[in-house]
């Protein structure tokens, strides 16, 4: 019987608390001057240190490649990794991807196009090898090697998808983190990699307030939530629901993400919370880039706070997530805007600007959001 214990010891060792995997994020402005949060990772086998951005409503990873025609000067080296593989149109991961190219018959490499930020694009190689996060190393991790691109939104060091598709890196990772991550943005000023992104159920908050994600067929990768209504102050702002609720047939409804600079809201509601914001600080107002509700800073004691309600669950945005300063400091601007008059104009999007430091957590095997406050300036 006794000789059966230390099998037994071995495998309660087994049973342990799992670590925490905590990668560090930065804001791009001060590390890249890219609008988007990067975090450090490693490619490859050594592992090429890339700053990518991190965009919770893309699926697909990609980088810069060595040769890569209109790319930073940073790329990441295949022929330098012991590790990398390639992928041809018959791997399943092909098809997943947005915008693949492949023949009718034979076998052939797997190439995709993709258009990101409204006014680029590029074109890139589907490729496998080993990504490294925090101290995991995840190997076979499918992402697109980038030959071209054009415009000049592309994020410079690539881009970590964090979506709810099949080749996320959620997805991708399977039971590893168990579909759950979370992420805390610090200000978009601080110079440090002092956020952190924070993968699998292991250290996150016990103690978290949730609030349920949605699920659109039809845009697979965003995460929704229910936006019930937005107060301004004491005030809950007037907004018919239908301008609010969720709806999968025309993709309305509310998302958070990561991957967006400043909130923006279908026009309607946006001018309902305008309006009432106005009401209560002293003007004049003016408009500044984005931003059409400035005034003067030293009235800025004055401007009340923005509540967003979801299902279950209400977040008072602290100051610095709901105005931002003109460089001079003389301006404070209300941080929202509406949402382009367009097709996608019946989306409204809570950016990162209002995700400052706050812990954000996705847990997709239970379909919740959580949101807690957390500084990680």
């Amino acid at each position: 019987m006794a000789s059966k214990d230390p099998e037994r010891l071995k495998y309660l060792s087994t049973l342990a608390a799992q670590k925490t995997t905590a990668v560090p994020i930065a804001p791009g402005q001060q590390v890249l001057h890219t609008a988007n949060y990067v975090v450090r990772v490693k490619l490859g086998t050594p592992g090429q240190q890339m700053f990518m951005v991190l965009d919770t409503s893309n699926d697909a990873a990609w980088v810069p490649c060595s040769g890569c025609a209109g790319c930073s000067s940073t790329t990441f080296s295949p022929n330098a990794s012991t590790t990398l593989g390639s992928l041809d149109c018959s791997g399943a991961q092909c098809s997943q991807v947005r915008g693949f190219s492949c023949p009718a018959t034979g076998s052939s490499t797997c190439l995709f196009n993709q258009s990101y930020g409204g006014d680029s694009s590029l074109s890139a190689t589907l490729v496998q090898d080993a990504i490294t996060l925090a101290s995991d190393v995840i190997p076979g991790f499918t992402f697109g090697c980038i030959n071209a691109v054009s415009g000049g939104s592309i994020p410079p060091q690539g881009l970590l998808g964090l979506g709810r598709g099949p080749i996320s890196l959620l997805s991708q990772a399977g039971p590893i983190y168990s579909g759950v991550f979370s992420y805390c943005l610090p200000s978009f000023k601080n110079y440090y990699f002092s956020g952190s992104l924070k993968l699998g159920p292991a250290g996150q908050p016990k103690s978290i307030r949730t609030t349920p994600l949605l699920r659109n067929p039809h845009r697979p990768s965003l995460y929704y939530v229910n936006l019930t209504g937005v107060s301004v102050g004491r005030i809950r702002v007037p907004i018919p629901p239908e301008q609010l609720i969720f709806d999968p047939n025309t993709g309305a409804g509310t998302i958070i993400d990561s991957g967006t600079v400043i909130t923006r809201f279908v026009q309607p509601v946006y001018l309902a919370i305008r309006d009432e914001f106005r009401k209560q600080v002293n003007g004049p107002f003016s408009s500044l880039g984005a931003f059409d509700t400035c005034f003067a800073a030293t009235n800025e004691a004055e401007a009340p706070a923005i509540t967003l309600h979801f299902s279950g669950l209400s977040l008072v945005l602290p100051m610095e997530n709901s105005l931002i300063h003109s460089s001079s400091g003389s301006l404070a601007c209300l941080s929202m805007a509406a949402a382009p008059n367009n097709v996608n104009s019946v989306l409204n999007v809570i950016a990162n600007l209002q995700q400052q430091n706050l812990r954000i957590m996705f847990d997709t095997i239970n379909s919740r959001l959580g949101i807690a406050r957390e500084l990680c300036n």
